[in-house]
C-alpha cells in the first residue's frame, strides 16, 4: 500500500521551522510495511489544501496531514476538510471536555472562545483523542482513501501517530514487510567504499537494494528488501549484511538503530573503566553535545572546556604560552598540549582536543581556513593529526567532530 504525507503551514515554506514531522511519520509507516510515495508541504490556503488532498487521493491509500489545527483564523484545515468531504462541523463533547481539562490542569484559567472552537470537527470524522493538546486527531475516509489529520506540534503528532493511527492502519490494511538494515562507517568516502565492495555489490540478489548515504566523513550503507515472509526477509538481508560488514570491518562501527559511534565509545570506556574529557576550541562544544546526548554519559564523561580565546588555553588549561608563541595557536603542538593538560585538569584516562580555523576568516593563524588539528591523549601517550576540511564553517565543524569520534574510537580499541 502507498501513503502520502502533507504538511500544512507557511512557517515551513518560508524556512521558519524545519519539517521533522514528515521524517518521523515516514520512518514509523515504513516500520509497519507502508511505503511513503510522496511528501508535500503546502501553505495555509483553502484552494491549495483542496488541490493537495484531491491529488493525493488519486495516488495513495492513506494520506496523513499535519498542521493547521490551531485556534486562530489562519488554521483552516478542518473547514477545508469539510469542503473536501462534503461535510459540516459539529461540536464533539469529548473533545470539548478534553480542552477544558487541559486548561484546568495545565493552564490554570478558563479557555477562550477560540480555544473552544477546536471542539468543532467534521461530523463523519472518527476522533483520535489528543491527551497532550487541545486539537484532536481525525480519521476520515473518501473514495477508499483514508485521510488522517493530526496537529503539527511534534510531540502531539507523535503520540497520536503511535497510539491511535498506526494501530488502526495495522488493523485495516494488509501490508508487506519492508526491512532495512544500515551499516555505519567512518573514515572513507562513498567512492572509495564502492571500489572496495564492487564485487560483492555486483553479486547482490536483485531483491535486495543497496543505498549509499554519505555525510561529512561518515557513510551509511543501507540494505533494503520487501516481502511477505518476515523471517526469510530478515535472514536474506542479514546474510548479505554480514558479508558487507566483513568487507568493511576496518571502518564499520555498528548498525543504525542498534548503536552509533558515540554509544560504542561509551560502551568501551565503561568496559575498560576509563573516563574521557574534552578541550574544544574550533568545534565549540559540538563533540561534548553529541557525547552527552547518550544516556548515562556521566558514568565515563568527566567534562569539557571550550577555551575559544587563545589566552584561555593558557589560563584555563595551563598550556605553556611559549608553545603558542613558537608554533601558533593552530598547531599540532598546541593541540597536543591541550589534550595533555585536559587529562591533568579532569583526571581522565583519555582526552580529546581540537584547535583550528572554522572560518570565514583565518584571524592571526598561519594555516588556511578549514585547517583543524585533533589531538588525543591516552594511556599510550599523546598524538595529533592535521586535517583540511574546506572553507565552509558549518562543514568544518561537523567534519572535525566526526573525525574526532573516529580517531577516539580507534585509540580506545587499541587498549
Amino acid at each position: 500500500m502507498l501513503a502520502e504525507i502533507i504538511t500544512i503551514g507557511d512557517e515551513i515554506l518560508i524556512g521558519q521551522i524545519v519539517d521533522t514531522n514528515s521524517a518521523y511519520i515516514s520512518k514509523q509507516l515504513n516500520s509497519i510495511g507502508v511505503k511513503v510515495h510522496q511528501i508535500t508541504s503546502i501553505q495555509d490556503e483553502e484552494l491549495h489544501i483542496l488541490s493537495a488532498l484531491e491529488e493525493a487521493k488519486k495516488r495513495a491509500d492513506l494520506v496523513l496531514v499535519t498542521g493547521g489545527l490551531g485556534p486562530t483564523k489562519d488554521d483552516i484545515t478542518k473547514q477545508t476538510f469539510c469542503k473536501f468531504l462534503g461535510d459540516t462541523l459539529v461540536e464533539d463533547v469529548d473533545v470539548l471536555e478534553n480542552i477544558k481539562h487541559i486548561f484546568r490542569t495545565h493552564v490554570n484559567r478558563a479557555p477562550l472562545p477560540s480555544n473552544l472552537t477546536q471542539a468543532m470537527v467534521p461530523s463523519t470524522a472518527k476522533i483520535l483523542n489528543n491527551i497532550h493538546g487541545t486539537a484532536p486527531g481525525m480519521w476520515m475516509e473518501k473514495d477508499n482513501t483514508v485521510f488522517v489529520s493530526m496537529p503539527g506540534v511534534p510531540y502531539e503528532m507523535k503520540y497520536l501517530l503511535t497510539q491511535e493511527v498506526l494501530p488502526r492502519v495495522v488493523k485495516k490494511y494488509s501490508r508487506p514487510h519492508i526491512y532495512h538494515k544500515t551499516l555505519l562507517t567512518y573514515g572513507k568516502g562513498e567512492s572509495e567504499i564502492q571500489e572496495q565492495i564492487k564485487d560483492w555489490e555486483e553479486a547482490l540478489p536483485e531483491a535486495i537494494k543497496l543505498a549509499y548515504l554519505p555525510s561529512l566523513g561518515r557513510v551509511r550503507l543501507r540494505l533494503s528488501s520487501t516481502g511477505t515472509d518476515e523471517k526469510k526477509l530478515k535472514a536474506a538481508v542479514g546474510e548479505q549484511m554480514d558479508a558487507l560488514h566483513n568487507l568493511l570491518k576496518d571502518i564499520a562501527v555498528g548498525y543504525e538503530d542498534e548503536t552509533n559511534i558515540q554509544e560504542r565509545i561509551a560502551a568501551l570506556l565503561q568496559s575498560q573503566e576509563k573516563s574521557l574529557s574534552l578541550a574544544e576550541s574550533c568545534t565549540g562544544g559540538a563533540i561534548a553535545r553529541e557525547i552527552t546526548a547518550v544516556p548515562g554519559a556521566s558514568a565515563y564523561f568527566k567534562g569539557s572546556v571550550v577555551p575559544y580565546e587563545t589566552y584561555q588555553k593558557v589560563a584555563i588549561l595551563g598550556v605553556d604560552e611559549a608553545v603558542i608563541k613558537k608554533y601558533n595557536v593552530v598547531s599540532a603542538q598546541v593541540a597536543e598540549a591541550m589534550a595533555s593538560q585536559c587529562v591533568k585538569l579532569f583526571g581522565s584516562a583519555y582526552a580529546l582536543a581540537t584547535t583550528g580555523i572554522a572560518g570565514p576568516t583565518k584571524g592571526d593563524a598561519l594555516d588556511e581556513v578549514g585547517t583543524v588539528y585533533i589531538a588525543i591523549a591516552s594511556p599510550n601517550g599523546v598524538f595529533s593529526e592535521k586535517f583540511s576540511f574546506g572553507n565552509l564553517r558549518e562543514r568544518v565543524i561537523k567534519k572535525a567532530t566526526n573525525k574526532a569520534f573516529e580517531m577516539l574510537l580507534k585509540e580506545i580499541l587499541k587498549n
